[in-house]
């Protein structure tokens, strides 16, 4: 099944004329087995766009959008996301059904960790001098410094949606005055940009083959965050829903990838929360 156009379409790329880096639809579809590879010059957002591809019920999967720019990128809890034009910009639907073992096994929060675990492994298989870290819940940092987002959601019929973005172009010193002090890109560490087509062929079957490992053994995600895990051993401070705050040493996660804090009044384990602020949130550029 041919996929449906963009409800708001921007000029699509060839395979191999993406600017201002090439793309190369043939490397990534050979390296991952995707059913199909969407890329798109400007969307408003890959989440959006995929989304919508997942509301169709005879798209062919898993499927990902791909997009030079985003007007509108989102982050968790309605932050806004900045990136270089160019870098990579992704949203993956899955059908959890055929992933998960048993088959009835349910989606967690360990899928969000999952993605983190596999990109970060990603960027370090390919650019070794990048020590690429998981933040929980949601983060990829390397030196401290925020290189890529991931936001996990779920779509009717059993479908799920990673959005990653990974500053492979760009620096810093191009994104909004707040975020400068808190953004990493690659050609900052490197001195190079990392083609997107290189890193999407190396963690897509990554992410695909330790959701299925995940969900028959919740210990081999555990073993492998705890490696890249940017907090253990560190105070940090949870902002939660109900606008208190925990502070605690971290342990790292647990089996259902809850973190797991060393508090003052004992160990807490958090399903949900946010190390940000709600203060210092970016929620996106003045209009």
């Amino acid at each position: 099944m041919s996929l449906p156009p963009p409800d708001a379409p921007g000029p699509r790329t060839a395979a191999g004329e993406s600017d201002p880096e090439m793309f190369d639809r043939a490397a990534v579809e050979r390296a991952t087995g995707l059913a199909a590879i969407e890329v798109l010059a400007e969307v408003t957002s890959t989440m959006e766009r995929a989304r919508s591809l997942a509301a169709e019920p005879g798209v062919a999967l898993p499927l990902a959008v791909v997009a030079d720019r985003q007007t509108a990128g989102r982050g968790r809890r309605g932050a806004g996301w900045w990136q270089a034009p160019g870098s990579l910009a992704t949203s993956l639907v899955v059908d959890a059904t055929r992933v998960v073992e048993p088959p009835n096994a349910r989606v967690t929060p360990l899928w969000s960790l999952a993605c983190g675990v596999a990109l970060a492994e990603s960027l370090t298989l390919l650019e070794p001098a990048v020590v690429a870290q998981v933040r929980w819940p949601n983060d990829v940092v390397a030196g401290g410094r925020k290189l890529a987002g991931i936001l996990v959601e779920t779509a009717p019929g059993g479908r799920v949606i990673f959005g990653v973005g990974v500053n492979t172009t760009g620096s810093a010193a191009d994104a909004p005055e707040s975020l400068r002090g808190r953004v990493g890109t690659l050609p900052d560490i490197t001195g190079r940009t990392l083609p997107r087509s290189r890193l999407l062929g190396a963690f897509v079957p990554r992410l695909l083959a330790l959701l299925g490992e995940t969900s028959r053994d919740p210990g081999v995600l555990v073993e492998r965050y705890r490696p890249l895990c940017s907090l253990v051993g560190t105070v940090v401070t949870v902002h939660r829903d109900d606008g208190r705050r925990l502070v605690g040493v971290c342990h790292g996660i647990d089996a259902d990838g809850a973190l797991v804090l060393d508090t003052a009044a004992g160990m807490v384990h958090l399903v949900s929360g946010s190390l940000t602020d709600p203060a210092d949130v970016w929620r996106g550029a003045p209009a």
